[in-house]
């Protein structure tokens, strides 16, 4: 099973002096795709207003532009260790036991729009660029990355793939026809029997699934195996539109 979850705006400073290597990420045939974006982001950085505009940000977050200037030699971590916010605050994998962590690397890509699906314990720089931006001098995000990332997913050939993944991310990448998938959607339902889409819990409870899975490492690698020990581990999961399953909380 291979997992693809979205980035979080927010992120950790700091990390190891090692800066980023393209070719040593999860799927090296993106390298150049991975140069083309961090050289856009590193020139746009030059220009500090430009990139405040480029990026829509407000005058406190424009210290992150100098985040963007220094991306090539800049201080890496693991790309779960990285990002914060609901999704990983609630995945937590810094206190993740060392087999549950390897389990992530192995089985969880992040899709950053700079670098592309990196795996979870693949080093990172701290960085700002959204999947919506487009970067002068390069066509916009989604043709620079989709039919990469793509051709790259097929290469992988994952036995089963769970796309959670925001639909703004799962459009920089679609998985490949051929290859078993299903995009997940976390959904409520009130008392009426009416379903809804959720917003922050949707992402506190992707988050909390992938611990679970992490923690578990179970050998699921089809879709019915992944329904069976969600639903021996308490979740509900039940089919969903075409193509999708929902996860009810």
């Amino acid at each position: 099973m291979l997992i693809l979850l979205p980035p979080s705006e927010t992120k950790r400073a700091g990390g190891r002096r090692a800066p980023v290597d393209f070719a040593s990420l999860a799927l090296p045939a993106l390298a150049p795709e991975r140069a083309l974006v961090t050289d856009a982001l590193v020139a746009l950085s030059a220009d500090a207003d430009a990139a405040a505009r480029v990026l829509k940000l407000s005058e406190r977050q424009r210290g992150e532009i100098a985040d963007n200037a220094a991306l090539r030699e800049a201080p890496t971590m693991p790309a779960v260790d990285r990002y914060t916010g609901v999704l990983y605050d609630a995945l937590d994998a810094p206190s993740l036991p060392a087999p549950a962590r390897k389990w992530l690397g192995a089985h969880v890509l992040i899709h950053s729009a700079p670098f592309g699906p990196v795996a979870a314990t693949d080093p990172i720089p701290a960085y700002r660029l959204a999947a919506g931006t487009t970067l002068p001098g390069i066509p916009p995000l989604r043709r620079v990355w989709a039919d990469a990332v793509t051709t790259a997913l097929a290469e992988r050939a994952p036995s089963f793939v769970l796309d959670l993944r925001s639909e703004a991310y799962a459009a920089l990448g679609p998985v490949p026809e051929g290859i078993s998938s299903v995009y997940v959607r976390v959904v409520t339902q009130g008392p009426d029997g009416a379903v809804r889409a959720l917003n922050h819990f949707n992402k506190h409870a992707k988050g909390e699934l992938v611990r679970a899975l992490a923690t578990d490492r179970p050998r699921a690698t089809t879709l019915a195996g992944f329904r069976r020990w969600a639903g021996d581990a308490g979740w509900t999961v039940r089919p969903g539109a075409p193509g999708e399953i929902d996860l009810v909380v």
